[in-house]
């Protein structure tokens, strides 16, 4: 069972406890003695079960149990010791259990309520809080039912309260955060002072595109989704002027996975100003990055990458032969791009697909009909890779892989999510069965190239209640903060850097850090076993842990964020600073 696995079961399990003590509890109150036996049992023997669960993630990792093993495991413990004695009273009445057995819902509800809106890190404030709220609620119940409490339990709850207020808590609100960006640094100008070899104009604006024979409404770069195409050769100096014409919520060009200087990012607030209705802006860098990347909004981006911002950018090491064809995979309005297409090559042709996910969620992909090797993953060679059959694979929000291969004699096609987008010819589309590629052990292994690390950071993803300026949201966090409360990572240039990044929540974070790629050195505590990965977009996905490592050689301020960018605009989003 996977670490996910453990986190799914374990949460269901602490739903069975609190509902069973809960339920309990309630059963006593109105003397219904079989039923409250029946939900007490459970409660009791899930509780068992947690300490299992809570074991075993413990051997994953203390970023797994922080919260259980020093807030719900004593309170568990509370609360089977507050409910077990007064078993002997049952052969009276039942009722005279009823408060024992909501004493130990309360304790694990207020538990099971540290994990799911504090998260990690766990605090002496949350602890203190949830307990106040326990006695509090406790004391209570003991009132409704008629009997009169213990003076005791007041006094603790109002003890506990102040206590928990005094010492803080992550559920409490932030302050507003200092700006990570040194006001000397915002907006400097990097650009290349080269002419420009290769010219492109971009306007974005609100347009109406065709999407499977329906029109519908979009953003789009020159009237088009996706916009226009832009491609270089290494050497050239690449210049985008970028207009906006009536997109109010104001455009950027961000290089999604090409290094370039700080200035060209296209992060509004960082490296540049959002543009606005009427403005234009001009980007310039130096092509020297050969491989598949695309550009895409950086302003608002959830909405407008999803409305359709985004293109493609291929850089060509030389002059190319053969079939060069890019696929950038997005959902718009619902419908999927692109409509499936036929192209008949010749045999023997040398073919370049080039596999862009421009969505926020992994697709899968399936060649078809050919064997295939994966030339290239997010704009870098692979080291002797194999070739494949029969084998799909999963490329992450913003990621890209190249597959190549000669045309053979009868047809090929590729299948994204089960449908065909890119065809030679009818091909079954029975790949749903298929194995799927694991790249940490693809192609031929080499020496990690640094022997010592300058900075280590943990990235712990969770999910968290934030009260940001008063304004609640049930936000996506890091260590236990959410944008802009998240503290920036400080490097300087030079260093060599490791991430390690934890994911504790119940669903998938591509994990995109600008300026920079990434080497993977583990996940999961297993090393990278194939062709040495430099990624710029990478799925942690539930219970994962990546460690990952770069050397820091693009100085400025970064953003570094999930590329869901839904969980982004939801409070995943730092910044990587150069001291």
């Amino acid at each position: 069972m996977t670490t996910g696995s453990l986190l799914a079961v374990d949460l269901v399990l602490a739903v069975l406890v609190a509902a069973g003590w809960l339920g309990g509890g309630a059963a006593a109150a109105v003397r219904r003695r079989p039923l409250a036996l029946a939900l007490a049992a459970v409660a009791l023997l899930a509780t068992l079960a947690r300490a299992i669960t809570i074991t075993a993630l413990a051997r994953a990792g203390w970023w797994f149990v922080a919260e259980k093993v020093l807030v719900a495991a004593p309170l568990s413990l509370a609360a089977v010791a507050a409910a077990g004695p007064r078993w002997r009273s049952v052969a009276g009445d039942i009722r005279s259990v009823a408060v024992p057995l909501l004493f130990a819902g309360y304790a694990t509800s207020g538990a099971l309520f540290v994990t799911v809106l504090h998260g990690y890190p766990a605090s002496v404030g949350a602890g203190l809080l949830t307990v106040a709220g326990v006695v509090t609620a406790t004391a209570v119940s003991w009132r409704a039912l008629g009997v009169r409490p213990p003076r005791v339990l007041s006094r603790v709850a109002l003890v506990v309260a102040v206590g928990a207020v005094v010492t803080g808590t992550g559920l409490t609100v932030v302050p507003n955060a200092t700006p990570v960006v040194p006001h000397d640094h915002a907006y400097r100008d990097e650009r290349t002072t080269d002419e420009p070899t290769r010219r492109f104009t971009l306007t974005a604006g609100t347009a109406t595109v065709s999407v499977s024979g329906r029109d519908v409404a979009a953003w789009a770069f020159n009237a088009q989704v996706p916009g226009p195409e832009l491609t270089a050769t290494v050497g050239d100096v690449v210049e985008v002027t970028l207009r906006n014409r009536d997109i109010g919520r104001g455009v950027t060009l961000h290089w999604h996975g090409y290094d370039v200087p700080n200035s060209q990012d296209g992060v509004p607030g960082v490296t540049q100003a959002a543009v606005r209705p009427g403005q234009e802006f001009v980007y310039r860098f130096r092509a020297d990055q050969a491989g598949t990347y695309w550009y895409h909004t950086h302003a608002v981006s959830d909405v407008g990458v999803r409305m359709g911002l985004y293109g493609v950018l291929v850089v060509h090491p030389g002059p190319m032969v053969g079939l060069d064809a890019t696929i950038p995979v997005h959902t718009l309005a619902g419908r999927p791009l692109p409509d499936a297409r036929v192209e008949p090559v010749a045999a023997g042709t040398p073919v370049r697909l080039r596999l862009i996910n421009t969505d926020s969620t992994t697709h899968r992909y399936a060649l078809a009909g050919t064997a295939f090797r994966v030339a290239a993953i997010d704009g870098s060679d692979l080291r002797g890779p194999t070739s494949l059959v029969d084998t799909a694979v999963l490329i992450p929000a913003g990621g890209r892989y190249d597959l190549v291969f000669d045309a053979p004699e009868t047809p090929a096609a590729l299948f994204v999510d089960g449908r065909a987008v890119y065809s030679t010819g009818p091909v079954s589309a029975a790949t749903g069965d298929w194995p799927v590629l694991d790249p940490l052990g693809y192609g031929a292994a080499a020496a990690v190239p640094w022997s010592r690390f300058d900075r280590t950071f943990t990235l712990v993803l969770d999910r968290g209640l934030d009260l940001h300026d008063l304004l609640p949201r049930y936000a996506h966090t890091v260590n236990g903060a959410a944008d802009p409360d998240i503290p920036p990572q400080v490097v300087r240039l030079g260093d060599v850097v490791r991430f390690t990044i934890v994911n504790r929540s119940a669903i998938v974070h591509p994990w995109h850090l600008h300026g920079h790629h990434v080497l993977v050195l583990s996940r999961d505590r297993r090393p990278a076993a194939g062709s040495p990965l430099w990624l710029d977009s990478f799925d942690v996905r539930p219970g994962e842990v990546w460690e990952v490592a770069f050397r820091a050689d693009n100085p400025g301020v970064w953003a570094n964020h999930c590329h869901n960018l839904a969980h982004a605009d939801a409070g995943m989003t730092m910044h990587l600073m150069y001291s």
